[in-house]
């Protein structure tokens, strides 16, 4: 007699990523059309036709199995079979991908924006303001590798000055996701430009808090994230 879920936490954890069975496939096709090691993929367009999924789903699955060794990502080339194309590759973690997140986020945060606009105090938008200046400290001094650390400060200061421990908790949750498919996305993609398109957004998002306004801070928190994913999404 097969074991019955206990509850929708077991059910999610027994399901596998959308981006691993993607990965998968990419897998079999390598196989089943006898791709050799070094020799290119076809463009990301047409292997998400091929496999009729999303673009943000095949980059995670590629950037899966670049992490696993199976394939090899070439800025401005294209995607090549790895070192290790065997059929069983080891992919890393299992927790949800970077659009997922991104997705998530973009939901969530955008009205903890806007909460945080209308409730702030003025200890809790002093507290948002010194995350931002340590970005811009960091970013001035190209300390990349104290970024990621102000840019967690600036988005947990700001479900902070909500006084709701639980929306804390949710972004604390969603940032701990950020694993290594978000790192290896990201290192295929950030620029000194970006990283000052980020600190740009945030300049935004905390006028807007700052001034009250929960309307312009919802819709700048929301573009802040769009922009992201469109970054991370571009070919």
């Amino acid at each position: 007699m097969s074991k019955k879920p206990n509850g929708p936490q077991e059910t999610a954890a027994q399901e596998p990523r959308l981006y691993r069975i993607v990965a998968d496939r990419i897998q079999a096709l390598i196989r089943e059309q006898q791709i050799k090691q070094g020799e290119r993929l076809p463009s990301e367009r047409d292997l998400a036709a091929q496999l009729s999924v999303s673009r943000a789903s095949l980059r995670e699955a590629l950037i899966a199995l670049e992490l696993g060794g199976v394939i090899e990502v070439r800025g401005g080339s294209g995607v090549y079979v790895g070192a290790s194309p065997q059929p069983e590759a080891n992919l890393p973690e299992a927790g949800p991908g970077p659009f997922e997140v991104l997705s998530a986020r973009r939901l969530i945060e955008a009205e903890i924006c806007a909460i945080a606009a209308r409730v702030a105090t003025d200890g809790a938008i002093d507290a948002i303001l010194s995350s931002v200046e340590e970005m811009e400290r960091h970013t001035d001094n190209h300390s990349h590798s104290h970024d990621e650390e102000a840019d967690r400060n600036f988005h947990l200061a700001i479900a902070r000055s909500t006084g709701n421990s639980a929306l804390v908790g949710v972004m604390d949750y969603l940032w701990r996701q950020r694993g290594s498919l978000w790192t290896k996305l990201q290192d295929h993609f950030q620029t000194e430009e970006l990283r000052r398109d980020t600190l740009s957004d945030h300049r935004r998002i905390f006028a807007a808090i700052a001034a009250h306004d929960p309307a312009n801070a919802r819709r700048a928190m929301r573009a802040h994230l769009e922009r992201v994913t469109r970054t991370f999404s571009r070919g």
